[in-house]
C-alpha cells in the first residue's frame, strides 16, 4: 500500500540520489506486503469485529507511546493500560486522546511519531497536523472511520496488501482463533494469517508459573511432562499442531544468545532440578542454552525456521510489571554476545543449510563485529531485520551500512515489523522500503550496482526474500 502525500519521504537528499531512489522505491512500494513475525492478535481478524474508538486502537496498547508518557510523569492507568489487579483506569478514549495529545511535542524526531502521523495520512485519510489544539477534530475523524465497513480489520488487511501475517503463539494456546481463520479460509496451511511457536512460557525456569505450565503443556499434547524424555516428545507434538495451523517458523526470546550442547543425561538432571523448584539462574540459563541446540534438532526434522531474539531485560520496571503486567513497556535492552554464545549451536548444525536460524539483535555494536561476520560464514544463519528499540530509519539505513559487506543482502531476510500494532503495518514497511531503496541508490550512484541489479535486489528485499526465508509459498 503506497504511503502518504510525502512522497520523498526518508529518500535522499541529493538530488541526483532522490531521483534514483524515486524509481527503486516506486518498485518496491508496490509489492505486496510479508510479515514473518509479529504479534497482531488472532483473534483481530478471526472475529473481524469494528475497531473500538481511536484511542483504544491505537494509544492504548501501544508500549511505544506509553512508555514515554511514563517517561515523563503520566501513569499507563491514565491511558487506560489495564492493571493487574482490575482496579481502575482511564476508560473515556477521548480523555486518552486530549491527554497523549498534550504530551505530543514529547515526540519530536521519534519513529513513534513517524508511524503514528503516517498512519493518520496512509490509513485514515487524516491530514490535519495532530497535537492539543486538534486533538478532537482528529479523534472525530478517525472515529468516523473506524464505524465504516472499509475499515474492520479484514477489509483493511486488504487494502494494506498484506499476503502473510504471521502471528506469535504460546505452545499453551489451543489455536482455537487460527482454526475459525482456517474454518474461513483466512488461514491454515499456505493461508493468509498464520501461527508462530513461540515455548519461552514452556523453557525459561525463571518464567512466572513455569512449572504449571510444563503440566498444561504435557496435559494439551497427551504426553508426561514429569520427565525430560516426555517434556521432549510434548514439543514435538505441539510443533505439529502448529504446524498443521499454519506455521513456518518459531521464535525464541532468550535474555542471551547462549547455546549449550548437553548430553541427555545432564539436560534431565536440569530439567529435574526446575521440576522440584531447585533450579537457580545458572541452572535456567544453561537449560535455555540447551533448548535452543535442540530446537535446531526439531527443526531439522519438522522444517520450521528457527527465530531467535535475545537481548532484553525484561520487566527492568518492577513496578510497571507488578502494576501492569509484561509486554506494557518495562523492558530494557542489553550488551549481548554472540560469537562465542552460539558456537555450541552452529559446531553442531551452523553449516547446514537445512536450517534456517534469523538472528535479531537489539546491540546495535555487534552489526559489523559479530552478526555480520557470522552470517556471513554460515549457511544456518541469516538476519533479521533491526527490531524494538532499533526499529527506527536511522537504524535502518546504518544496519545496511554495516552488514552488507560481510554479509551481502541474501544472508538478511527483508524488514521483519514484530508489531502488535495492526494499523502500523504498512507504515513500518513502507519505512524499511524507502531506506534500502536510499541505499541502494547510492551505490548505484557511487557506480558501485548497476541500476538493473538494485531494482532486482530492492524487490528481493521487500518481497522475495522474506516469502523464501520463511517459507511462505513453497513450490512457487
Amino acid at each position: 500500500m503506497p504511503t502518504s502525500d510525502h512522497s520523498d519521504l526518508l529518500l535522499p537528499s541529493e538530488p541526483g540520489q532522490r531521483a534514483l531512489a524515486r524509481e527503486l522505491y516506486a518498485l518496491a512500494a508496490e509489492q505486496p506486503i510479508i510479515s514473518p513475525h509479529g504479534h497482531v492478535d488472532p483473534a483481530l481478524l478471526a472475529e473481524d469485529r469494528p475497531f473500538p474508538d481511536p484511542a483504544q486502537l491505537l494509544i492504548v496498547p501501544d508500549h511505544y507511546l506509553t512508555r514515554m508518557l511514563l517517561s515523563q510523569g503520566v501513569p499507563p492507568a491514565r491511558l487506560g493500560v489495564p492493571t493487574r489487579d482490575g482496579s481502575p483506569v482511564e476508560t473515556d478514549g477521548r480523555v486518552i486522546w486530549r491527554r497523549f495529545a498534550a504530551h505530543w511535542h514529547l515526540f519530536r524526531g521519534t519513529p513513534s511519531r513517524l508511524w503514528l502521523e503516517q498512519t493518520f495520512r496512509t490509513v485514515f485519510g487524516v491530514h490535519t497536523p495532530f497535537g492539543p489544539a486538534t486533538a478532537d477534530t482528529l479523534y472525530d475523524e478517525i472515529a468516523a472511520r473506524l464505524a465504516e465497513p472499509d475499515f474492520r480489520p479484514r477489509a483493511l488487511f486488504e487494502r494494506f496488501g498484506i499476503e502473510v501475517l504471521a502471528t506469535t503463539e504460546s505452545p499453551l494456546d489451543d489455536l482455537g482463533q487460527h482454526a475459525k481463520l482456517a474454518a474461513d479460509g483466512w488461514g491454515g496451511p499456505g493461508g493468509r494469517v498464520v501461527t508462530t511457536f513461540r515455548p519461552d512460557d514452556v523453557v525459561d525456569m525463571e518464567f512466572e508459573g513455569w512449572a504449571t505450565n510444563v503440566d498444561r503443556l504435557g496435559a494439551l499434547a497427551g504426553e508426561d511432562t514429569g520427565t525430560y524424555t516426555g517434556y521432549l516428545a510434548a514439543l514435538r507434538v505441539r510443533r505439529a499442531a502448529f504446524i498443521a495451523a499454519g506455521a513456518t517458523s518459531s521464535d525464541h526470546g532468550h535474555p542471551t544468545a547462549r547455546t549449550l550442547d548437553l548430553t541427555p543425561a545432564e539436560a534431565e538432571r536440569l530439567y529435574d532440578r526446575g521440576r522440584r523448584g531447585e533450579a537457580d539462574a545458572a541452572d535456567a540459563e544453561a537449560f535455555r542454552a540447551h533448548m535452543l541446540v535442540e530446537f535446531a534438532r526439531m527443526s531439522l526434522d519438522d522444517g520450521l525456521v528457527m527465530q531467535l531474539h535475545p537481548g532484553a531485560v525484561r520487566n527492568h520496571n518492577r513496578w510497571l510489571h507488578a502494576r501492569h503486567g509484561r509486554d506494557v513497556g518495562g523492558d530494557v535492552p542489553q550488551a549481548t554476545e554472540y560469537v562465542h554464545a552460539l558456537a555450541p549451536l552452529l559446531e553442531r548444525h551452523g553449516n547446514d543449510p537445512r536450517l534456517r536460524v534469523v538472528l535479531y539483535t537489539l546491540d546495535e555494536d555487534t552489526f559489523t563485529r559479530e552478526l555480520a561476520p557470522l552470517a556471513g560464514g554460515y549457511a544456518a544463519l541469516l538476519l533479521g531485520a533491526p527490531w524494538w528499540f532499533l526499529d527506527s530509519p536511522e537504524v535502518l539505513r546504518r544496519f545496511r551500512e554495516a552488514v552488507t559487506e560481510s554479509a551481502g543482502f541474501y544472508n538478511t531476510t527483508g524488514f521483519v515489523d514484530d508489531t502488535r500494532a495492526f494499523c502500523s503495518i504498512p507504515v513500518r514497511h513502507d519505512v524499511a522500503r524507502r531506506v534500502d531503496a536510499g541505499f541502494l541508490a547510492r551505490l548505484v550512484a557511487e557506480d558501485r550496482l548497476p541500476m538493473d541489479e538494485a531494482a532486482e535486489t530492492i524487490v528481493d528485499l521487500a518481497y522475495r526474500l522474506p516469502k523464501r526465508v520463511f517459507n511462505f509459498g513453497k513450490g512457487e
